[in-house]
């Protein structure tokens, strides 16, 4: 099967998660991934438990499925020559640095597109190339507190809790990032150009506030915990069943609420559900909890299994790996990897993943980069006693 971004030839400099997570779902597309790699200061995920079938960390694994590893040292001259040398051969680059590294090392942006004319050069950063926080360091939970995200993502009068995804960190830096290199692939068909694209995550979940952010700037009204129907401050919210479990509960448009009232016997209450939030809309919520927690979570299973009305259950990753709707969808995949195949998560947009194999060992593929690059067998042991490459 034609992949559609065979033929795009990437070069990832990136660490951790929100660079290498961009390029996996490049390489799941078809796109010729190669990792460069520091030889003494390796991708912290590399140790990061628990171990796969493999023996490898698994969150390495499946980051950096279908990519080739070549071990070098950008900090010496010679490693630097050998990044220029392989920027002539290739289409995109994406790196993770903070601001100015790059451009100390003379690998900027500037630097590498007078090489090649072509050349998408993504830098994704905490806070972007500019600005009072540009030289910040920062993590996910950081840049969603500085986007203003934190802040009504919470319970009134309690604190803001950290998210069980990375929502600042894929949503804002993976997928943006991803976004913004197509986009200049296409404009480069027309140009023939390249360009700089500077991802910052903090502008990227800024920008995520959405529907909140269209009624603060248009309509002056500030979200603030539990002050909007899609936040917790009317009935679209989680509930607790008798036994501990937990309820997804949406109904928000007009069938879906009557059916839901029919199925839990508040019908005499559905006209309060989606008055403006007050007194009604807080007596309906409260109506509602009280009869989901007079049943346990499988009994409510049962009952809404076929009813459509916009309530789930609150599913462990177990269970939902197990699910029906999950296994029929194809999201999880066996990988080969060189102690047999891993299970590992499925790119939604290519399904069966043309990945062929999980994340390389450091320095994998370097005999064969260079050699690509026209490098004889001595020049290349050169360059390992010198560590400039493993």
């Amino acid at each position: 099967m034609h992949s559609p971004l065979q033929g795009l030839k990437v070069l990832d400099l990136s660490t951790l998660l929100p660079g290498p997570y961009a390029t996996l779902m490049l390489a799941d597309l078809g796109a010729d991934v190669l990792r460069i790699e520091a030889l003494n200061r390796p991708d912290m995920v590399r140790a990061l438990p628990p171990k796969d079938a493999s023996g490898e960390s698994a969150a390495h694994s499946y980051l950096n499925r279908g990519k080739k590893s070549l071990a070098l040292d950008l900090k010496q001259p010679e490693g630097a020559d050998l990044l220029r040398s392989l920027v002539q051969h290739y289409d995109i680059l994406v790196e993770q640095f903070r601001p100015g590294v790059m451009a100390k090392l003379g690998l900027d942006y500037d630097a590498l597109g007078a090489i090649n004319p072509r050349l998408i050069y993504c830098a994704i950063t905490g806070y972007g190339q500019s600005g009072p926080n540009r030289d910040r360091a920062g993590h996910d939970i950081n840049y969603l507190a500085l986007a203003g995200v934190s802040d009504y993502s919470r319970r009134a009068g309690q604190p803001p809790v950290p998210q069980g995804i990375q929502v600042a960190d894929v949503a804002g830096g993976s997928h943006h990032a991803v976004m913004g290199i197509l986009a200049a692939v296409i404009e480069r068909q027309r140009s023939g150009l390249g360009q700089f694209i500077d991802i910052s995550m903090t502008d990227c979940a800024f920008a995520m506030n959405a529907m909140f952010a269209a009624g603060y700037l248009g309509g002056g009204v500030a979200p603030a915990a539990e002050n909007n129907v899609l936040n917790g401050g009317g009935f679209y919210d989680y509930y607790t069943t008798a036994d501990g479990r937990y309820l997804s509960i949406g109904s928000l448009e007009p069938p879906f609420l009557m059916a839901l009232c029919e199925i839990t016997g508040l019908t005499a209450l559905a006209g309060k559900a989606l008055s403006p939030l007050g007194q009604d809309a807080a007596e309906f919520k409260t109506a509602l909890r009280n009869v989901i927690a007079s049943r346990d979570f499988a009994d409510w299973q049962d009952v809404f299994a076929n009813a459509d009305c916009c309530v789930e259950p609150v599913l462990s990753f177990a269970e939902a790996c197990a699910s029906e709707h999950i296994k029929s969808r194809g999201m999880v995949l066996n990988i080969q990897s060189p102690n047999g195949p891993v299970q590992q998560l499925a790119n939604p947009l290519s399904r069966g993943s043309v990945a062929s194999h999980s994340g390389a060992a450091l320095g994998a593929d370097t005999q064969q980069v260079l050699n690509e690059l026209g490098f004889d067998e001595i020049t290349i042991d050169a360059l390992r006693q010198r560590k400039v490459v493993r």
